[in-house]
């Protein structure tokens, strides 16, 4: 007998069909001698519904924070409503066809969240309830999105009504499931699984068996729309198994792995420690090609030949420079590649000012999970880096980790400073590799992130801690950013440029203007008329030719790249914005991701 969290969303209980269909569908797997929870979002659009009459009664334009804060709260108790119709129709279903339920709000089962109105976190969630459910045979039917606030002054739950916010039932449905210690927990959606990217846009995207969780936290903070990264990093955190099925079939879906990694705390589901693991790599050598032409093909041209020699590149970095029709691009490579791969980009006719090499260069990397997701983890790792004086050369991030190029007299300062910040080991280089390289293709997904924009800062100076005081301007505001590159000059000054959600853009331009003449650094510009596009896969850790691959890709089409950034198992590259549909086709067929029918693409989902 296994115990099973099955979780629908909003258009899988939309009316009273549905409805039943999902009762029947767990009455099946009780009836297959199974013990099961369900969680459930509100039907249908009812939350946009309470929400568009919320606004039409209560819409205001300058407010003080305590007028904000009491919105928040009535905002939580309407929006609560919705899962609550939802619990209460599908217990009575089931109960109709003999099966007994009990349906529960957040309140009731005790999922305890901080005490913030309409983005909550959740803490922990007292299973007591459920399993006392469980017993009596009943199938335990729990609102989604929900839970109660914390009582700070008392350390008890309150009877506060919170809200999760943004992918809220997902996050919901694993959170008690590894608070019962759930055998799965299964997601049903309007898509049969995981696919290899948009069916919207490449119709025959090919459905994964199975994907670790790794790969499908950096796919979906990419935009992959089928699971919010709160979810999985719960499930990362705490070993629970996660499948992603279709509600309307009965085909096995997509299983995420999730190696137990050990550092959950069940009294702190969503704010457990984010960085686990401190590495350093002492084996690299950095070769920067500067001021070469801004054009499209230059990245093929100069990774394809190091691709063909079987150079295993590490992390390659496109920055902005302030000479406009000119890149950087820098790389790191094996020490023992360095002889070749020098060789071979010296060799090289594509119009670069010069090339440099550095072969006192380490990778110093924080390891953990939702790193980009929370504006503070970077900022906080680079000021500590910026204290202890070490300077920070070239920066790659990800979901997973947070890597910096420094100098390599510099690697055991570093480590010292980020180990009294972090307060966690260090491990082998290699270890992490071992657990994220798999047997399957390099690549398993192509994602296209149309909500970005890119912000650069011209003339920075060239010294320790300047990365870390423009990131805590934003982390001070709450604004994430994923990709982030700095020049190669050999001057004293830099660039640094960043990707930040269209929605941030505004208020991260005004907080950076303001504080320029105090920091030093010039021009701030910005540009939302772009996308990124990015392929993810274990499987590229070590394996060369990959990124050459999809630079190729796109400089056969004529598709320049104005960003490049890369960890070990993404690479990310930024393109216009009227060439990244097409763009994303064309990675997707080099990688031959597609399969052998076209995928059905709901209609809740063309929109």
């Amino acid at each position: 007998m296994a115990l099973i969290v099955q979780k629908y969303g909003g258009s899988s209980v939309a009316d009273a069909d549905r409805i039943k269909a999902v009762r029947d569908r767990i009455k099946r797997t009780v009836d297959a001698g199974n013990q099961v929870v369900v969680v459930v979002s509100a039907m249908g659009k009812t939350t946009d519904g309470l929400v568009a009459l919320a606004e039409s009664v209560a819409a205001t334009h300058a407010q003080t924070l305590e007028e904000i804060d009491a919105k928040e709260r009535e905002t939580d108790l309407l929006l609560a409503t919705g899962e609550q119709v939802t619990i209460a129709l599908l217990s009575m279903a089931l109960q109709a066809v003999g099966q007994p339920a009990i349906a529960m709000n957040g309140s009731q089962v005790r999922v305890v969240t901080e005490p913030k109105h309409t983005r909550a976190r959740i803490l922990y969630v007292e299973p007591d309830q459920i399993k006392s459910a469980l017993t009596l045979g009943k199938v335990v039917v729990i609102a989604g999105f929900q839970g109660v606030a914390l009582d700070e002054a008392t350390g008890l739950p309150s009877t506060e009504i919170t809200t999760l916010g943004r992918g809220g039932s997902d996050t919901s449905a694993v959170a008690i499931a590894a608070a019962i210690e759930a055998d799965v927990c299964e997601i049903y959606t309007d898509v049969p699984g995981i696919l290899t990217t948009d069916p919207r846009i490449v119709p025959k995207a090919q459905m994964l068996d199975e994907i670790t969780c790794d790969e499908m936290l950096e796919l979906a903070s990419l935009g992959a729309k089928v699971l919010h990264p709160r979810s999985v990093e719960i499930a990362r955190n705490f070993g629970v198994k996660m499948c992603v099925r279709s509600s309307w079939l009965d085909d096995p879906g997509t299983v995420i792995t999730s190696p137990r990694i050990g550092i959950g705390d069940l009294k702190t589901l969503e704010v457990n420690r984010f960085v686990e693991n401190i590495s350093i790599d002492y084996d690299q050598v950095k070769i920067a090609v500067l001021q070469i032409p801004d054009r499209p093909g230059i990245a093929s041209q100069l990774f394809k030949p190091l691709a063909e020699q079987s150079v295993n590149v590490d992390l390659i970095i496109q920055a902005v420079q302030e000479t406009e029709g000119v890149n950087d691009i820098a790389f790191t490579i094996p020490q023992n590649q360095l002889q070749l791969a020098e060789l071979v980009t010296r060799s090289l006719e594509i119009g670069a000012s010069s090339v440099t090499v550095d072969s006192n260069v380490a990778k110093i990397s924080i390891i953990g999970v939702g790193m980009i997701g929370r504006p503070g983890v970077a900022a906080k790792m680079f000021s500590a880096l910026a204290e202890a004086g070490v300077n920070i050369q070239m920066i790659s991030t990800s979901e997973i980790k947070i890597s910096c190029v420094i100098a390599a007299t510099d690697g055991e300062v570093a480590i010292a400073a980020l180990q009294k910040v972090f307060d966690v080991p260090v491990q082998t280089a290699t270890s992490r590799e071992t657990i994220l390289n798999t047997q399957n293709p390099p690549v398993r997904g192509v994602a296209l992130d149309r909500n970005r924009a890119r912000i650069a800062v011209q003339k920075v100076p060239d010294r320790p801690g300047m990365a870390a005081k423009i990131l805590e301007q934003l982390a001070e505001q709450n604004i994430s950013l994923d990709m982030i590159v700095q020049s190669q000059s050999d001057r004293d000054v830099n660039e640094i440029a960043f990707t930040v959600a269209i929605t941030d853009l505004a208020k991260a331009e005004t907080a950076l203007k303001q504080v320029a003449n105090d920091l030093g650094y010039g021009e701030v510009s910005c540009d939302d008329d772009i996308s990124k596009v990015s392929i993810v896969g274990a499987g590229m850790i070590n394996q060369s030719g990959i990124a050459a691959r999809m630079f190729g890709a796109l400089a056969d089409a004529g598709i320049n790249i104005e960003m490049i950034a890369t960890s070990e198992i993404k690479v990310s590259c930024v393109v216009r914005d009227n060439q990244a549909e097409q763009a994303l086709k064309l990675i997707h067929q080099e990688f031959n991701l597609s399969g052998d029918r076209a995928i059905e693409v709901p209609s809740v989902l063309k929109k």
